[in-house]
């Protein structure tokens, strides 16, 4: 990975901690697109990020059949972002909450379970509401 591409993910990172969210877009195995909101994002070494969130089912059954992924990052007020372009190589479950609902034993609703997916990066670009090119 070269240089500019390690400092274009650790700023994200850290636009990233400073907005306190990122958008996760994901796409079906047919191109059917599901964007989701993740509360962070870390370095998960060599060129890859994690992001964690209670991510809904699309998320997670776009990436069963169709590993690419995108990670935005934007700062509305300053109007400026990053991209992150590349594929997912691990979800894995990081928390989980059982679904108790003390007034409503007889229905069960399906535990919750808060995941965190790793994600190789293989292209950054910026990402603003101005007119950009998409380098």
């Amino acid at each position: 990975m070269n240089g500019g591409m390690k400092r274009a993910i650790e700023e994200a990172i850290i636009l990233a901690g400073m907005v306190g969210h990122v958008f996760v877009a994901t796409a079906d195995d047919e191109g059917v697109p599901h964007v989701a909101v993740a509360g962070q994002l870390t370095h998960a070494g060599d060129g890859r990020v994690a992001v964690s969130a209670w991510f809904c089912p699309a998320t997670l059954s776009n990436l069963q059949m169709n590993h690419h992924i995108a990670i935005v990052v934007w700062d509305k007020s300053k109007d400026t972002g990053y991209q992150l372009l590349g594929g997912s190589e691990r979800i894995e479950g990081i928390a989980m909450m059982d679904g108790y609902v003390p007034s409503g034993e007889e229905v069960r609703p399906m535990p919750q379970v808060e995941r965190e997916i790793t994600m190789r990066v293989t292209k950054v670009t910026g990402f603003t509401h101005a007119i950009h090119t998409d380098t």
